[in-house]
Order: C-alpha cells, then sequence, then structure tokens
C-alpha cells in the first residue's frame, strides 16, 4: 500500500490508501519521483531550458539569497 492524496475544495491536499476515492474521482502518489544520479536525460533537459531561456543564467532579474 502506498500514500496517495487529492485536493479537497481549498486546494489542500487529503491523504488516504485508496487508488479511487468513493466520489470516483482517481488519487496522486504522495511520494516523490525516484532520484537516479545516473540522469540520462539531463542533456536534454538542459537543451530544451537553453532553446526557451528558462535557464536560470538567463534570467534577468535574479535576486541574491540574503540581499
Amino acid at each position: 500500500m502506498h500514500l496517495m492524496y487529492t485536493l479537497d475544495e481549498q486546494g489542500k491536499r487529503l491523504y488516504t490508501l485508496k487508488k479511487v476515492i468513493d466520489s470516483g474521482e482517481t488519487t496522486k502518489s504522495a511520494h516523490p519521483a525516484r532520484f537516479s544520479p545516473d540522469d540520462k536525460y539531463s542533456r536534454h533537459r538542459v537543451t530544451l531550458k537553453k532553446r526557451y531561456g528558462l535557464l536560470l543564467t538567463q534570467q534577468k532579474d535574479l535576486k541574491v539569497l540574503g540581499q
């Protein structure tokens, strides 16, 4: 059994062990995705971020922490 969640009317998470709640709504996993240091697709993600100007080094208004 895995911990699952769904959102209520206020946007807060309601945790359950069910895959589908009584209203018929499917739940989402409350566990983060697995991390692998051997990331096969990082090169592709960086390429796409460069192409669309989404890298942090490409942002104009960077706020330095603590200032």
